[in-house]
């Protein structure tokens, strides 16, 4: 992948070059995995919904798998198409509903309250680690039933997945949350609760077709992507409106315009810059270009979202955007499951720090903020801040 320290900054210039260039780019991964990289939004919103491209590592002709898992984390959603996916989503879907989700509002409110409540009191916060990570990571630790004193660890553990400081830390990393996850699951196999991880295991050993691996994988799948992703949306979204004022006051003097306004930091600023990888079945036609099948394709979600062939004035960040059918969550039949919860708790974590202080801004300079060093994920590792009254 063409990714230097200044595209971990911000990967845009990179992806504008890109995708002006060519829809399709034959690239190669950091670990020399060959890949086709496709970059505007109109191939990337198809390849989303092609049947023909599958996220069954079984059809990875040319070996690439991503991260190495065992098969008790590797059994997941976004390794399954047709029947399988099918199965497994049922089960969980009806925690993710709309409705099911507004119910969740107040436990929200009360988590986000509490977190800016200590930030009040001093002053100042280290975003990520005061407020945006332990806010999705104690509701998707409420959901699934996770004890307080263990959540945090699992946090640390997937943030080295995607950027790893050292080499063997990945493998590390996987051996703590294989074993973390399985503990999990044999205590509430032994003391059930109120919460989906054990509803999950009753449908398992009650023989609703789920195997113990799938079990497992699902509780990965579901604490990962549960509190990865919606911390970032928090840290990246307030940065964003740091860096534009006039935006954030006028999403102040406007509350109603907040559903609009995250969904435009979704557009402009997801941590994902890329969907799972996708598999052909068969040779596809892409952008003009032929992958063959088994080869390794890549979907840019962030280059489509700045399309300027889909979206008008794609650079610019604009709260009141009406036509924003973005690709952040993705398309198609792997869609977001979670992403009724996710848009809930990034409008409730924005507007609980935008009504408590009046007054947000960085605590450091721009140049001194620190990036993840990753292909996968542009996020914030820290976001110092300051607050006040006015």
């Amino acid at each position: 992948m063409p990714f230097d320290a200044a595209s971990f900054t911000d990967p845009n210039p990179l992806y504008t070059r890109l995708r002006e260039e060519s829809p399709v780019h034959r690239v190669s991964t950091p670990d020399g995995s060959p890949v086709w990289l496709v970059t505007r939004e109109a191939d990337v919103r198809s390849a989303l919904n092609d049947r023909r491209l599958t996220v069954d590592k079984a059809h990875s002709g040319t070996g690439y798998k991503g991260f190495t898992l065992p098969p008790a984390l590797d059994d997941n959603l976004l390794n399954m198409d047709g029947s399988d996916h099918l199965r497994l989503r049922r089960l969980v879907s009806r925690t993710f509903t709309p409705r099911h989700v507004d119910g969740l509002k107040d436990r929200v409110r009360a988590v986000a309250d509490q977190l800016a409540d200590d930030i009040a009191a001093r002053g100042e916060a280290e975003l990520v680690a005061d407020y945006a990570n332990p806010l999705p990571l104690i509701v998707i630790g409420d959901l699934l039933g996770v004890p307080d004193g263990i959540r945090r660890p699992f946090s640390r553990w997937a943030g080295a997945m995607l950027a790893p400081e050292y080499p063997g830390q990945v493998a590390e990393a996987v051996d703590h949350i294989h074993g973390y996850l399985l503990g999990l699951v044999a205590m509430r196999r032994t003391t059930p609760g109120d919460d989906l991880l054990s509803r999950l295991i009753a449908a398992r050993d009650e023989g609703e077709r789920l195997s113990e691996n799938e079990l497992v994988s699902l509780a990965f799948l579901l604490l990962w992507t549960g509190s990865e992703n919606t911390q970032h949306l928090i840290s990246s979204g307030l940065l964003t409106l740091i860096r534009h004022p006039g935006q954030l006051a006028a999403l102040r003097a406007d509350p109603g315009l907040l559903p609009a306004a995250v969904e435009e930091i979704m557009r402009f600023a997801h941590p994902n810059q890329l969907a799972i990888r996708r598999f052909p079945t068969e040779d596809v036609e892409i952008g003009g270009v032929t992958v063959p099948a088994g080869d390794t394709v890549m979907l840019g979600l962030t280059s489509a979202n700045r399309d300027p062939a889909r979206f008008g004035d794609p650079d610019t960040f604009d709260i009141r955007r009406e036509d924003n059918a973005h690709l952040a969550l993705g398309y198609g039949i792997h869609y977001c499951l979670g992403a009724p919860l996710a848009r809930m708790e990034v409008q409730i974590a924005l507007a609980t720090l935008l009504k408590r202080f009046p007054r947000i801004e960085l605590a450091t300079s721009e140049d001194d903020l620190q990036w993840r060093p990753s292909f996968r994920s542009h996020a914030l590792t820290q976001l110092p801040i300051r607050v006040g009254e006015g």
